[in-house]
């Protein structure tokens, strides 16, 4: 294991011991988690953006999608534990 180094200043230093101590950690042990939960938000908005970037793609390159009033309806129904038919995507109209 390396170790880092971070400067921080007296203020948040005192803010991070205390609410360590609350969470009933080590003020190292907090960092370490709240670095932990920071990457690992970073890697799941990257895998977001990602998806999002292939899927505005394949509308893009299809020019099908599916009306939201259709799919509020279809998600409704599936929310309710219903078997509702899948809409189908289509080109939309103007």
């Amino acid at each position: 294991m390396s170790t880092t180094t971070i400067r921080i200043d007296g203020e948040l230093k005192a803010r991070v011991a205390a609410a360590a101590q609350r969470a009933g950690k080590t003020p190292h042990g907090f960092i370490i988690d709240a670095i932990a939960q920071t990457v690992e938000q970073a890697e799941l908005n990257e895998d977001f953006h990602r998806i999002a970037d292939e899927r505005w793609a394949k509308l893009l390159a299809s020019g099908k999608t599916v009306p939201w009033d259709e799919m509020r309806s279809f998600l409704g129904a599936k929310a309710r534990g219903g078997s509702p038919a899948r809409p189908k995507p289509r080109k939309p109209t103007r």
